[in-house]
């Protein structure tokens, strides 16, 4: 039997939290808060604090009240409203919300692979899914 911190842990969105630097399971010292943080910024244009990094994921409960990287976000209600897992499961092939949060490698030029393997792959969604539907 596999041990759970070998297998995906796939978002509301799919993103894979066991791959992103910001998941509470993967933060090790301030230096990786750091490194997401300015990450971040580069290729996606936003910075959060690096005090401020520590998610314990979309999939955690809400009664347990978790701390998420986007309080806000619209998938992981839609998602929950709808009953379902993930935008995967989803009767709409697309929609503005999860457009919101696609992430594509194509769309980052010149990327470096470590660069790529720390803040591209973790959110790389549309390409997941669709191998999913």
């Amino acid at each position: 039997m596999d041990d759970i911190k070998d297998r995906p842990i796939i978002t509301r969105c799919g993103y894979r939290c066991d791959l992103c630097l910001a998941y509470k399971e993967n933060i090790e010292n301030e230096k990786d808060r750091k490194i997401i943080s300015n990450g971040w910024f580069k290729y996606f244009g936003f910075r959060i604090p690096p005090e401020e990094i520590s998610c314990d994921g979309c999939l955690t409960p809400a009664k347990e009240k978790p701390h998420l990287i986007d309080d806000d976000c619209p998938v992981r209600e839609c998602v929950i409203d709808k009953g379902i897992d993930n935008c995967s499961q989803c009767e709409e092939s697309s929609c503005k919300k999860f457009e919101s949060r696609v992430v594509n490698k194509e769309d980052f030029e010149d990327i470096p692979e470590e660069d790529y393997h720390r803040f591209i792959r973790p959110y790389e969604n549309k390409r997941r899914f669709e191998c999913n539907r």
